[in-house]
């Protein structure tokens, strides 16, 4: 058991949503200020290290952790999630952030006791993060099996060379552990077992930040994007997950439960921005009535309702199958749900930034980011191609093979 959480969901919900109301949306402000003031945008950020004090010491800890280990099922945690989606960088502050929700859950699943030991123990105690490397720049890696990353046994080490490209979390000074997926077995006739994924520890040598991404201009620091250069990188072979050829059924179990914790989290940032939306039409007038008296905000607002409407209930869909059947099971709602939120929460927020005039591009709302966010969260875990590929060919298959 890695979390005994005994509150109800609702209970959990009243309690996240107060400690949101006192301690995270009156610190916003302070949160850029500290982060704009940093020597290195990639180090820690004060007021984030008091609010994780309060959040463990009010329970508000470690709330992704699944049911089977002292946690919640994911309809639990999903209209948690929701709500510190509300504010971008405030799922840390609970130890709910990805990629370390995912990672945490590899841990758990797929670790050895030492592996667990010196990476899961830390990571749910928020004392290190981590970062998963699969994406690469000169493959299509929304293919997960064309990584060229080469993992290679020599004696009781593995010796890995390959180049990374948007790893998040890689560049901030607390991220400790690489889980990294590679080739270990390239010529393996079946392309779903040549992979493997392996632990690297953030300082061992040649392994390189080479430089941080931006997306659409933001840094997304402290945790950022960056692309890492794994140069005759060697580890022992001790650090292999689950065995040789196991990288890709790792993955696969990986990426289910964090695709459905982005849409949440998406879900609670176009919610927010709608609400900011409507409470800008009645405090601003133009050509002698106030915005929320025109006929086309009125319709902006009312399909920005019903989209979220709509997400939400195909999420907590999703979610609730999730819990009912599994991952694996549940992999057309995933896939629907992938397809669809990211792009809701894009559209809804631009609506919201439109309604803002030009304060909605600026950095005085939460908006631009949000919007950055729900763009980036198209490409991540997988782009809205490949899952609208897989999904059809799923649903022709079920309809055609019923007559």
């Amino acid at each position: 058991m890695y979390a005994n959480i005994t509150a109800s969901t609702d209970e959990l919900k009243l309690h996240l949503e107060q400690f949101m109301g006192q301690h995270v949306y009156p610190n916003e402000h302070r949160y850029h200020e500290e982060l704009s003031g940093l020597e290195d945008r990639f180090s820690t950020i004060p007021l984030v290290e008091e609010l994780k004090t309060l959040a463990k010491e009010q329970g508000l800890w470690n709330l992704f952790m699944p049911k089977d280990h002292g946690g919640l099922s994911n309809a639990e945690y999903a209209p948690l999630a929701e709500i510190m989606g509300r504010v971008y960088w405030s799922s840390e502050v609970f130890n709910c952030n990805a990629p370390d929700t995912g990672n945490m859950e590899v841990f758990i699943k797929y670790a050895t006791e030492q592996q667990k030991a010196d990476w899961l123990q830390p990571l749910l105690a928020g004392e290190i993060r981590s970062s998963f490397a699969m994406t690469e720049p000169d493959v299509a890696s929304s293919d997960a099996t064309n990584v060229q990353t080469s993992i290679v046994r020599d004696g009781d080490e593995y010796v890995i060379n390959g180049l990374k490209w948007f790893i998040t979390g890689a560049m901030f000074e607390r991220t400790k552990i690489f889980i990294v997926m590679g080739k270990t077995d390239p010529e393996n006739p079946n392309r779903h077992l040549q992979q493997s994924q392996i632990l690297v520890p953030k300082d061992t040598d040649g392994l390189v930040i080479t430089r941080p991404l931006t997306t659409l201009g933001y840094d997304d620091a402290p945790q950022g994007h960056a692309e890492v250069r794994f140069d005759n990188v060697r580890v022992p072979v001790e650090n292999i997950l689950l065995g040789e050829g196991r990288g890709f059924e790792i993955a696969q179990g990986r990426l289910g439960p964090g695709r459905i914790h982005h849409c949440m989290r998406l879900i609670g940032g176009a919610q927010r921005a709608l609400e900011l939306a409507c409470k800008r039409t009645v405090s601003r007038s133009t050509f002698g009535k106030t915005l929320s008296q025109h006929q086309s905000i009125r319709e902006d607002i009312a399909k920005s309702f019903c989209e979220i409407e709509q997400a939400r209930l195909l999420t907590m869909k999703t979610a609730a199958k999730m819990d009912e059947l599994g991952a694996k099971s549940a992999m057309d709602f995933i896939a629907a749900a992938k397809i669809t939120v990211p792009l809701m929460a894009q559209t809804v927020i631009d609506r919201c930034m439109q309604i803002h005039g030009a304060g909605g591009l600026t950095g005085d709302y939460c908006m631009a980011e949000a919007f950055n966010y729900a763009r980036w969260c198209r490409q991540a875990d997988g782009p809205d191609q490949v899952h609208m590929m897989a999904l059809g060919k799923q649903i022709i298959n079920r309809y055609a093979s019923d007559h």
